[in-house]
């Protein structure tokens, strides 16, 4: 009995989204995303820090182990902001793809089917299409495309 109750923990349900309301958010989006872009950037800049320090002999000075030590603060402070911000999107069941592109996946029904909108930061309006779950995740069809059934589409 414990082990299907462990199961079923473990499911989780998808609030799916619809077109009106990923256009009423983007604003939302636009700033959490972006800052997660921003945080990201930070984790990358601070690792590359802690990476290009010279490597420390045994007779290491009391200021260079501050210093690295003060790197590594840095770097898992960008971390936890990063994983703050990530959070705050999960907990909406948007999903982030790329953060350096600031691309972002909103899940929606498309018929019986799950099929997700491609969200871009550096994009005005924010969704810029659409892909069906199965597609590559390089895919991204046009949103006029919405409007055709999934078998029928030649993007």
């Amino acid at each position: 009995m414990k082990r299907r109750q462990e199961k079923l923990d473990r499911t989780r349900v998808l609030r799916l989204w619809t077109l009106n309301e990923t256009t009423k958010a983007a604003p939302y989006l636009h700033s959490v995303i972006g800052s997660l872009r921003e945080h990201w950037l930070e984790v990358l800049a601070a690792q590359r820090r802690l990476d290009r320090a010279p490597d420390q002999p045994a007779s290491v000075k009391r200021t260079q182990i501050i210093e690295h030590q003060a790197r590594e603060d840095e770097r898992q402070r960008a971390q936890a902001d990063f994983n703050d911000a990530l959070d705050e999107l999960n907990k909406i069941d948007i999903f982030l793809l790329d953060p350096v592109q600031g691309l972002a996946l909103i899940p929606f029904r498309k018929g019986d089917d799950l099929a997700w909108f491609v969200f871009n930061h550096f994009s005005a309006e924010g969704t810029i299409g659409w892909r069906c779950h199965d597609d590559p995740i390089e895919k991204c069809r046009t949103l006029s495309a919405l409007e055709k059934p999934v078998g029928k589409l030649n993007v």
